[in-house]
């Protein structure tokens, strides 16, 4: 097996322990830093895939989030002045009225690990804060909005709405969560939507590249 291989394997099985040197043997070994990151990245998307699936639950979806976080600690003195400025900030956020944390900070720690700087403005966040927060915020080039509530959906369409005739540019808007699906984020006008974190990383480059 080769070094990149047992990275993914022990991500996947979210051996926070063991990733760090593995990334480091790798490293060592003469891989690029961007392909390390890229396996790591496979693997949360396996784990997000079987998450799905309903074959892993919310503590292996953490425990591999952190087993990755340890593993780009390590990238992370390769991986800056790479692509950390070229993608912007993203801001990211639970739309207001909704408390769930777990898909945000999956989703933020993913957008990060991809290049991302991000802005986290937490839970039950309003439409006007996610504004100040692109209007604060010099080269914001995603706003990501997270929901796990059906009754939190129109505080999502009322979001990007504000956001969309707020008369700001040079951002896109992707959602994500449980009840929200293409189809809705294309009612409500969003760039772009992302079932999970692995998806929502891939989704906000393509949106920022386009």
């Amino acid at each position: 097996m080769t070094k990149i291989a047992e990275v993914k394997a022990k991500v996947e099985a979210g051996k926070a322990k063991l990733v760090p040197a593995l990334v480091q043997e790798a490293i060592d070994e003469g891989n690029a830093a961007g392909d390390i990151l890229q396996a790591m990245i496979d693997s949360m998307s396996v784990v997000g895939d079987k998450f799905s699936a309903g074959e892993v639950f919310v503590p292996e979806m953490l425990m591999a989030a952190k087993a990755m976080s340890k593993g780009v600690d390590v990238l992370k003195p390769l991986l800056t002045g790479t692509s950390t400025s070229s993608l912007g900030t993203c801001v990211i956020g639970t739309v207001q009225g909704d408390l769930h944390d777990i898909g945000k900070n999956l989703v933020s720690m993913m957008i990060e690990s991809a290049g991302f700087k991000v802005l986290d403005l937490g839970v039950d966040v309003s439409a006007e804060k996610f504004l100040n927060a692109v209007k604060e915020n010099e080269g914001v080039t995603i706003v990501a909005l997270s929901g796990l509530l059906t009754t939190t959906l129109p505080a999502m369409k009322e979001t990007v709405q504000s956001l969309k005739s707020s008369g700001l540019a040079g951002f896109k808007v992707i959602v994500g969560g449980a009840p929200v699906s293409q189809e809705m984020a294309d009612a409500i006008g969003a760039d772009g939507f992302a079932p999970d974190a692995g998806s929502a990383a891939v989704k906000a480059k393509e949106l920022v590249s386009a």
